[in-house]
């Protein structure tokens, strides 16, 4: 009958929907790149400030994973940004950076080049026009402290300016560039 099709139809809709909403709460969840802060890594549009493309960047966090270990060295990874973000950089809220430092680290800063306990860092994904030439110490990361930074280090709001991060802030790696088409990037 026709009123059992309608049933049938609301549903199987509900049930897609409620599976879409589980997963992007539970298992990964898409995110757009804003601001210029990972340039040349992942992209944002033109006219805003220091954006190189003509489309943002999409990426795909994979929230399930920090259930089951710690952010790593080097990754992208997605968090909420400690207040003091907000008073430093103008906005607050959701950001997306690469993790430099883990707990316990000292990471230092010379002319424009980081360094981790002392080692200096290799960076393959940074050219000399994202650097730029400070020289500085942060205080050793404690325990469940994370310094997160911008690939693009002259235009990034970032654990420079506001301090660590804590583990509690984090949602998930960056998984994988999955807009535009031409960017399509597993990480």
């Amino acid at each position: 009958s026709r009123r059992r099709r309608v049933l049938d139809w609301v549903i199987t809709l509900a049930v897609a929907a409620a599976f879409v909403l589980a997963f992007e709460v539970e298992i990964a969840q898409p995110f757009r790149v804003p601001t210029s802060s990972m340039e040349p890594t992942l992209l944002c549009a033109r006219p805003t400030e220091g954006c190189t493309a003509t489309f943002n960047d999409r990426v795909i966090v994979a929230k399930i994973i920090y259930r089951f270990r710690d952010p790593r060295r080097g990754e992208i990874a997605v968090f909420t940004a400690p207040a003091v973000a907000k008073r430093r950089c103008t906005e607050g809220g959701t950001y997306l950076k690469r993790v430099i430092g883990i707990p316990g680290d000292v990471v230092s800063e010379r002319a424009g080049f980081f360094y981790v306990n002392g080692r200096k860092l290799s960076e393959p994904y940074l050219t000399l026009d994202y650097r730029n030439a400070v020289t500085h110490t942060w205080p050793k990361l404690g325990p469940k402290q994370y310094f997160v930074m911008g690939d693009n280090r002259i235009g990034s709001c970032d654990s420079r300016t506001w301090g660590p991060v804590p583990r509690s802030a984090f949602i998930g790696p960056v998984v994988a560039t999955y807009w535009p088409p031409t960017r399509w990037t597993l990480r």
